[in-house]
């Protein structure tokens, strides 16, 4: 993947999430080992993944995204304007980004999930997005000390 291209797309799809009032994490592990692109969830507590393609290579060579679909109500492909967008499965959503936005192409169908998943899931990106924070908090104070 081109690591460039695929962090501009992160970045036009983070905003364009959060001006949609989603709230975004970037490379989420998953707890069946796989490192989601982006998860992102609403006010209602739905849970959306997005795994980022930077090429046809990158979709070709990547077959693990079906096992991202068990852990959010919806999933969707980020791609750039020139992607070769016949080659997705018609049954995702389809984003197209670049570093500045995003637009919805195709949205993706809501399969919700089971209450005891959904349960473990969002605690799961709870306790990451305070990591996350703690870490940047521990930083900064320590610059400051």
């Amino acid at each position: 993947m081109d690591d460039l291209a695929a962090v501009r797309l992160s970045r036009g799809i983070t905003s364009f999430f959060g001006e949609l009032g989603l709230a975004v994490l970037s490379e989420f592990p998953l707890t069946n080992g796989r490192r989601a692109d982006l998860v992102a969830v609403d006010a209602c507590g739905e849970i959306t993944i997005v795994e980022i393609k930077s090429s046809r290579s990158d979709f070709v060579s990547d077959r693990k995204w079906w096992e991202y679909r068990d852990f959010c109500d919806r999933f969707f492909f980020g791609v750039a304007a020139d992607f070769p967008q016949e080659i997705l499965p018609v049954d995702c959503g389809l984003i197209v980004a670049d570093a500045h936005g995003a637009a919805i192409l195709r949205p993706a169908s809501l399969t919700p999930l089971h209450a005891a998943r959904r349960r473990a899931q969002t605690l799961h990106i709870a306790q990451a997005a305070c990591r996350r924070l703690m870490r940047l908090e521990i930083a900064a104070t320590s610059l400051a000390s």
